[in-house]
C-alpha cells in the first residue's frame, strides 16, 4: 500500500484523477438549480481539466501543488474572484472524497485565504438617479427598471414575471420563478435561487399606476403573459435587453457610467435596510435565506448612522466652543 501524508489509503481507489472526481461529484449533486450547474461545468472546463491539477491523481495531490495551481491562474490573468469560485468547487468536492468516499484521507486544499474572493464595493444609486434611468430608457422597459429597484429583484425573478403574478391594483407582486439563460438550452424557468426566493412583496403605492399602466400598454390579457418582453414580444434575455437599451452609453447618459443593471437590487436592498427593517423581514424581502447578505446591508446602514452622529457631535462641539452660532 501506499502511504499519503502519514496517513493509509488504498492505492486504487486514489488513482482518480482530480478532474474525473470533480466532474462526477457535479453529476451527482441532487437539486442544483441549471445556473448553478453550468457554472460549476465551466469552472471544471475552464479551470481544472484544462490544468495540471485536473490530471494529477488525488492520492497524489498535496497542498503545494494546490497552491502552485493557484499562483498560475492568477498569473494567466483569471480573475482573483473566479480562481476562488473554482478554489471552493474543487475544495467542496475533495471534501466528499475525505469524509464520504474515503479516498484520501485529508484535504489537499487548505490554502489560506484562497476561497475568499474581494469584489469591489458597488456605487449605490439614489431614487433619483433610478428615476433617472428609468426615464431614460425605452418606455417598455422603464417599470423593469423601477421594481427591479423599488423591490430588490434578481433579472432572473423580474425576467420571469407574469401577468397572474401581480395582483389586484399592483398592491402585491409574487415571486415563484426564475428565467435563466443556459448555453445550450436558451431560457429555462426555474425555481428561485432559496426557498426563500419565493414570497410576496408589497408594492411602494408611488409606483403601481406605473405598473397598471405598463400592463395596459405592453402585456397580453393572458394570465401566463410575461410582463416585460422583448420588441417581438418574446421572453426578455438580459443580453438582448443590454444591446437594445445601450445600457452602456445608457448609463453614462445619466451620469452613472459603469453602473450594473444588478446594481438596481443592491439600490432597493440598501433603501429597505434604512427603514428600520428587521434582519428577518430584510431577509424575506430580498429572497434570502442566509442572513450575512442582509446583515452587510445592516452594517452599511449603521456605518451611515456612525457618521451622521458624528456630524451631530461636531456640531455641538462647535456650539459649545463658541464656534459656531447656530
Amino acid at each position: 500500500m501506499a502511504i499519503l501524508q502519514g496517513d493509509w489509503i488504498d492505492p486504487e481507489r486514489s488513482k482518480i484523477l482530480v478532474g474525473q472526481y470533480v466532474k462526477r461529484w457535479i453529476d451527482q449533486r441532487p437539486g442544483l438549480r441549471p445556473k448553478t450547474l453550468e457554472l460549476y461545468r465551466w469552472l471544471l472546463r475552464a479551470h481544472v481539466e484544462s490544468t495540471a491539477l485536473g490530471g494529477t491523481e488525488l492520492g497524489r495531490l498535496t497542498t503545494p501543488m494546490v497552491r502552485q495551481w493557484r499562483s498560475e491562474r492568477l498569473d494567466a490573468g483569471v480573475s482573483e474572484i473566479t480562481t476562488a469560485k473554482a478554489y471552493r468547487l474543487v475544495r467542496a468536492a475533495l471534501n466528499t472524497a475525505v469524509d464520504e468516499d474515503k479516498i484520501i484521507p485529508r484535504n489537499p486544499f487548505r490554502v489560506k485565504g484562497a476561497d475568499k474572493e474581494t469584489s469591489a464595493e458597488r456605487p449605490v444609486l439614489s431614487v433619483g438617479q433610478v428615476f433617472a434611468l428609468s426615464k431614460a430608457v425605452p418606455d417598455r422597459y422603464r417599470v423593469l427598471v423601477l421594481m427591479t429597484a423599488f423591490l430588490s429583484l434578481r433579472w432572473g425573478e423580474a425576467a420571469a414575471l407574469t401577468r397572474s403574478d401581480i395582483t389586484e391594483g399592483a398592491k402585491n407582486v409574487r415571486i415563484g420563478k426564475s428565467l435563466l439563460e443556459i448555453v445550450g438550452k436558451g431560457l429555462v424557468v426555474a425555481a428561485p435561487k432559496s426557498r426563500a426566493g419565493v414570497r410576496t412583496l408589497t408594492v411602494p403605492e408611488a409606483i403601481r399606476a406605473d405598473i397598471l399602466s405598463h400592463l395596459e400598454l405592453y402585456v397580453d390579457n393572458r394570465p401566463d403573459a410575461y410582463v416585460f418582453t422583448g420588441v417581438k414580444g418574446n421572453p426578455l434575455r438580459r443580453t438582448n435587453f443590454t444591446k437594445i437599451v445601450k445600457w452602456r452609453m445608457l448609463t453614462a447618459s445619466v451620469g452613472v457610467p459603469g453602473i450594473h443593471f444588478h446594481d438596481l437590487r443592491h439600490a432597493g436592498n440598501l433603501w429597505a435596510s434604512k427603514s428600520g427593517m428587521s434582519t428577518k423581514d430584510l431577509m424575506a424581502r430580498m429572497g434570502h435565506d442566509d442572513m450575512r447578505a442582509a446583515l452587510i446591508y445592516q452594517r452599511a446602514t449603521d456605518s451611515a448612522e456612525r457618521r451622521i452622529a458624528d456630524d451631530l457631535s461636531r456640531m455641538a462641539t462647535e456650539y459649545r466652543e463658541g464656534r459656531s452660532s447656530a
